[in-house]
């Protein structure tokens, strides 16, 4: 039979079943130790304690190289980045020596107990995932992506493999088998959710591969991975987390559950509260809330909590960057961008304009304590551009497309560039939230519309005029003057064949109209806006994101969020 065929299998697994047991709790409860260490700051300590095992325990190799991923990924050092791949692909390595066999020998046995071969099936499955998302920032080609793709390929069907094993009635629960369904629940949790989000006509060339997701099925996943208490559940939770408070802003709509994203965080927060990603993850709460002085606050004491990551404090910058701009409070806006050009490797493009763009916004008089000149720094902008994988960051392509304006001798001025640089990251939904917030931002596209109106006609005249007019609508609507708000979204479609270099208003400024035709309930109207937004527009600034948020909408118009449990042989 096939059984005896593979009896000596059996037979070894049987026979060292009881030491490896013991070897892998130790591993893992060491592991966990190194892990309350790092996220109480004690980053170094965490990282020799991991070191002394990550040639020959699995979880040491995975955690080892997860840390500096993490740093890697803070930092878009170059050198960051070819360490870690590097340590990613020995703790692979480590994985692939403890798979003592394939999967049809792994379910003919798996009543036996043999918790360190399907361990180690689930971190190989970790570190190919890994080393994908670290092969899309390192090389300069599309064969990195080629790369990834398979990494990724093969990660998802190992955890499809894995999510069988656990439904198989022959499956037997070790000591152990909370940590190895965790990790399960982590990879199946992640595949689903991120692949939700996807752009329907990316969804479906994967679907085409093979892949598929469910955002309800991911959501449940990683919740219950998060609340079991397992070495997976941190990383469970900081995925819910991002999704929370960041994915569901920047690439959908920001319909993230804030109070879902408060109760995750506040157990870690009272036994860490030091702890730098949750100080950070609490301004940021608090910021999506609108209390934006409660989230500098927040993003303060993360600075002060430690001194040894400063990839840490660039995040926090960063936010506190934005809570400034939220406030119009220029000068401490500038500071912060200031800050990140002079600390932070990601782009410099962007924090350069960024820095001009506040400075904009003062008078000449109070630009002079700064040293800086708005023309010059809008200048430097195109000098300072990258490539990430290959391919320049598409907010630094619309960083330098604005700043090509100012090119010329008598430059025309962005009309309030901040202002339009925070529809991109989606910041209106942050002061939406607050009514004077919101005020003081209409105010200000108020003047920036009467200088326009005060000054002559050039080639930007309707392309500036459109900016403002999307962004009133913006304010309008959440102030709750719907009528008006519909009424700057159709100026911006009425000019459509005017408009010269911002092509990207026209599907966006569907996009808004669509969404306030839902909040009215108008729904076959809103989606046919969002369908005319998808299929009619392409080749136009922050096209992706644009397309992650029309997909967002699509799926809360159609109502298409299904109830039911997830397929067990799907991530």
């Amino acid at each position: 039979s096939y059984l005896d065929s593979h009896s000596d299998v059996v037979f070894s697994f049987c026979i060292c079943a009881r030491s490896e047991q013991s070897d892998l709790s130790v591993a893992l409860q060491d592991c966990m130790v190194a892990l309350d260490l790092f996220l109480r700051n004690e980053f170094d300590e965490a990282l020799t304690r991991l070191k002394s095992r990550n040639k020959d325990s699995m979880y040491h190799a995975l955690t080892y190289a997860t840390i500096l991923e993490m740093q890697a990924m803070m930092t878009f050092n170059p050198e960051d980045i070819l360490a870690a791949g590097n340590t990613m692909k020995e703790a692979q390595a480590v994985c692939q020596r403890l798979i003592k066999c394939d999967f049809y020998t792994l379910k003919a046995i798996a009543f036996v107990s043999f918790p360190e071969e399907l361990h180690a099936e689930v971190c190989y499955a970790e570190c190919l995932l890994q080393r994908a998302a670290l092969t899309f920032l390192q090389d300069e080609n599309m064969i990195s992506f080629i790369k990834g793709g398979m990494k990724v390929r093969n990660s998802y069907q190992i955890y499809k493999e894995l999510h069988t094993v656990l439904k198989s009635s022959s499956y037997v629960q070790g000591d152990n088998h909370g940590h190895f369904e965790g990790g399960v629940k982590l990879g199946v949790g992640a595949f689903n959710l991120m692949l939700s989000l996807l752009p329907t006509r990316t969804l479906r060339l994967l679907e085409f591969v093979g892949f598929s997701g469910n955002k309800e099925c991911g959501l449940e996943q990683l919740q219950e991975g998060s609340a079991e208490h397992t070495f997976r559940s941190f990383l469970c939770n900081m995925l819910l987390l991002c999704y929370h408070t960041f994915m569901s802003f920047i690439l959908g709509t920001g319909e993230g559950d804030v109070e879902d994203a408060e109760k995750l965080l506040q157990p870690y927060l009272k036994k860490y509260p030091k702890g730098s990603i949750f100080l950070f993850f609490a301004g940021r709460i608090e910021e999506i809330k609108g209390n934006l002085d409660a989230a500098i606050k927040r993003f303060e004491e993360c600075c002060e909590a430690q001194q040894h990551w400063k990839q840490f404090h660039h995040m926090c910058y960063w936010e506190l960057m934005w809570c400034f701009t939220y406030k119009r409070h220029w000068k401490m806006a500038y500071f912060y961008a200031d800050l990140l050009s002079k600390e932070n490797a990601w782009s410099k493009a962007t924090y350069a304009y960024m820095k001009a763009a506040y400075l904009s916004m003062l008078s000449r008089e109070e630009c002079q304590p700064f040293g800086e000149n708005v023309v010059t720094l809008f200048r430097q902008v195109p000098s300072l551009k990258q490539k990430i994988a290959g391919k320049s960051l598409p907010t630094e392509k619309f960083a330098i497309r604005k700043a090509r304006r100012y090119n010329t001798d008598n430059a025309i001025p962005l009309p309030a560039p901040p202002l339009e640089m925070m529809y991109i990251w989606n910041g209106y939904t942050v002061i939406g939230k607050q009514k004077d917030l919101t005020e003081g931002m209409l105010k200000t596209l108020d003047e920036a519309q009467q200088m326009l109106e005060q000054h002559p006609r050039t080639e930007f005249t309707t392309d500036d005029q459109c900016v403002v007019s999307l962004l009133k609508g913006l304010c309008l609507k959440h102030l709750g003057f719907k009528e008006e708000a519909e009424h700057y979204f159709t100026l911006v479609l009425c000019n459509e064949s005017q408009i010269k270099y911002d092509h990207y208003l026209v599907p966006n400024a569907l996009l808004e109209h669509g969404l306030l035709c839902m909040e009215e309930g108008r729904i076959d109207e809103a989606i046919k806006l969002l369908e005319a937004a998808k299929q009619n527009y392409k080749n136009y600034s922050m096209e992706s994101r644009t397309h992650f948020r029309i997909q967002a909408a699509l799926h809360k118009a159609r109502g298409t969020a299904e109830n039911g449990e997830c397929s067990p042989s799907s991530p």
